[in-house]
């Protein structure tokens, strides 16, 4: 039976995901600086902070199997509302003091949490969007959230790190985020089909594309979890951990729109060479920067950031491309897991070997992913001819750190 078309939503209703999103993101940007500032300052090592970010990575994987079964039961107003309390829940955990243990099942909750309120939030948002303007709200959702993450860790500057202060913080802005939430007009989507994990098909679609998220997921997770752990260990302040993570944020900007630009007119894997080259000079540039100046430290993080959301962003587009539309469901669920699973299981690995090699080994790390990254896609630019020009959609600007995760809830057009 032909799906009814719906009347789309008002623009001020959707705004209300955005809000919301972006209010959390504030929390999280200003828990995700003072969790190693704290812990630093506590005389606790690095590989306490990442077993942090590894519980997190965990938690967001989990949300990944998850997330649609609960929006399938409870609907996605009542799924916010509980990803939303259980953010506030593992905030109030982080309150209570600085006990590692602790902070480790706190931020796994998070993570479920906190991948939980991406996947429904996109999935809202692309249900209440027509597709005439589905993608400058996807974009618009995408800025405010990272945006809103670098000013949650700017503000760390300005709170005072004894007593429950940022914590109490979180959770305020948790608490307001579920308001708009609670008061939209915007309109439930019906209830979420089934999903479908298809490596081997994803990989005879794109093989560039499925290593790059399988790439792109340690590599970020890597850079945004260990990057402040870094800093943080080597004595800065918390003034300069929430102006660096700040700062990180806007690479998004000087490097990752231009790099997406070319691609739309360039075969995407050359552009992806060129952003795994970034990675891999930025992150050999780090190792032997000099600590003592903290303004190159910011325009290595930044332009780092930049280029690994490039590779997150253009990877997608590739995979894309090559897929035809009943795929895409399903391409970009598999993706998402692939980047969920090498978010998981590259943190761990950094943080198992940093009292080994020191807290400098998750550049390394990032060095040897990002090698073979080059190495992969130099191999299949070989092997295979460009995608057509008349099959490339324009590059759409997203964030590794908001990962498309929309059709982990999302309901078939076909299915009435």
């Amino acid at each position: 039976m032909t799906a009814k078309i719906k009347a789309p939503s008002p623009p001020r209703a959707i705004t209300s995901v955005i809000l919301s999103m972006g209010l959390l993101a504030i929390g999280n940007g200003l828990l995700f600086s003072f969790i190693p500032v704290q812990l630093a300052e506590k005389g606790f090592p690095p590989w306490v902070a990442g077993t942090i970010v590894t519980a997190m990575s965990a938690g967001g994987l989990v949300a990944c199997l998850v997330a649609g079964l609960i929006v399938r039961r409870v609907g996605h107003a009542r799924a916010f509302a509980t990803m939303a309390a259980f953010v506030i829940l593992s905030v109030l955990m982080i309150a209570l003091g600085t006990f590692p243990i602790v902070w480790v099942a706190a931020r796994a909750l998070y993570g479920f949490a906190g991948a939980g309120l991406f996947i429904i939030s996109q999935s809202w948002l692309n249900d209440a969007c027509v597709n005439e303007w589905r993608g400058k709200v996807i974009g618009l959702f995408y800025m405010v959230y990272v945006i809103s993450v670098g000013s949650g860790a700017f503000l760390l500057r300005f709170v005072p790190l004894d007593g429950a202060t940022i914590p109490l913080l979180g959770i305020f802005f948790a608490t307001l985020a579920l308001l708009p939430i609670c008061l939209t007009r915007l309109q439930t989507p019906p209830p979420p089909a089934s999903i479908t994990i298809a490596v081997r098909s994803v990989w005879r679609i794109s093989p560039v594309g499925l290593v790059g998220l399988l790439a792109v997921g340690g590599l970020t997770m890597l850079l945004q979890g260990f990057g402040p752990i870094y800093v943080a260990a080597e004595g800065y302040s918390k003034n300069d951990v929430g102006t660096l993570v700040f700062l990180m944020q806007f690479g998004m900007i000087a490097v990752q729109y231009p790099l997406g630009a070319l691609s739309d007119r360039i075969d995407r894997r050359h552009v992806l060479f060129i952003s795994c080259l970034l990675v891999i000079v930025a992150a050999l540039v780090a190792t032997q920067a000099s600590l003592e100046n903290f303004v190159s430290i910011v325009i290595i993080f930044a332009v780092w950031s930049g280029a690994t959301e490039s590779i997150f962003s253009i990877a997608n587009a590739h995979a894309n491309d090559r897929a035809d539309p009943e795929y895409y469901v399903s391409l970009s669920s598999t993706l998402l897991i692939a980047w969920s699973v090498s978010g998981l299981v590259m943190p761990a690995l950094a943080t198992a070997l940093t009292p080994i090699f020191g807290a400098k080994v998750f550049m390394y790390l990032v060095i040897l992913i990002a090698v073979l990254y080059t190495g992969f896609v130099a191999y299949r630019v070989v092997l295979r001819e460009p995608t057509p020009s008349d099959e490339i959609e324009p590059h759409q600007q997203v964030s590794a750190q908001v990962p498309l995760s929309a059709e982990l809830v999302q309901q078939h057009d076909d299915q009435e």
